[in-house]
């Protein structure tokens, strides 16, 4: 059974990868999806410029950056009470969305691009007025795009952001960094950047299928005296990649949270 009719505001990267998981999955049918955008083109759905009207939608899909938002109230008020919100947008909390939408139910979505094959962690968080069909409802749209979690805590979606919204930025960077690092040592630049990419999908794949935490499988690889374990002492001197990382994580995290004031 299809949700209601769908309505996905904004239709940008991940307002993309959002609809081509549902549409994939088969959880969404194309013919009951609505993309409102000033330029987006999505293939199969039908695409209008400007928000229509709302009525008819039972589910309406916030896909916009938070900036944008407020100069969208005063069109989306109109959202009648039978309709469920779901909003991607990170740092706008879900009391901000029923005060600016006050007949709405409001839900929170959070995921990244590889929602679009079904791989993306996922994480719901119910707002005002959600029922238990609600979350049935969205529990299996979230299903479609990943592994889904539900949080009680609101201010945890902003570690959430930095880590499983942002992260694939940050993952992305680092086999950039991989390639030309592979490409300094002497290798053809796009045989590095095959390599780097091949080298993080398996190890990603057997940590995915191993019991062993993170530090237990990098110590299989790393024998003493070895080239790994040389490598190793270069990340973890001053406890440099933690350090990195925590930085890199807790800048995304502060900066969701600037949003969310900003709104």
């Amino acid at each position: 059974m299809y949700p209601p009719s769908t309505l996905l505001v904004g239709c940008g990267n991940m307002g993309q990868a959002l609809l081509q998981g549902w549409i994939t999955s088969c959880e969404l049918s194309p013919d009951g999806v609505t993309v409102a955008d000033p330029i987006a083109n999505p293939k199969h759905v039908r695409v209008v410029r400007e928000i229509p009207q709302l009525e008819r939608f039972g589910l309406i899909v916030l896909a916009i950056k938070p900036q944008l938002f407020e100069n969208l109230v005063p069109t989306l008020r109109e959202v009648g009470r039978n309709a469920i919100v779901l909003s991607i947008m990170a740092g706008v909390e879900s009391a901000t969305l029923a005060s600016a939408l006050p007949n709405a139910r409001i839900a929170r979505i959070m995921a990244n691009l590889s929602a679009e094959y079904g791989l993306s962690p996922v994480t719901l968080l119910a707002g005002p007025g959600i029922t238990d069909e609600d979350r049935a409802l969205l529990d299996r749209l979230g299903g479609a795009l990943g592994s889904v979690e539900w949080h009680d805590d609101e201010t945890l979606l902003h570690a959430v952001t930095a880590l499983a919204g942002s992260g694939p930025g940050f993952v992305y960077r680092l086999l950039e960094a991989f390639a030309k690092g592979g490409a300094a040592l002497g290798l053809e630049p796009r045989t590095a950047a095959a390599m780097a990419l091949a080298t993080v999908r398996g190890a990603a794949e057997l940590a995915a299928r191993s019991e062993e935490d993170f530090a237990a499988l990098a110590a299989r690889v790393a024998s003493a005296g070895g080239t790994t374990r040389a490598g190793l002492d270069v990340l973890e001197r001053d406890d440099a990649a933690d350090r990195l990382i925590a930085e890199t994580l807790r800048a995304a995290r502060d900066r969701s949270e600037e949003l969310g004031r900003s709104g």
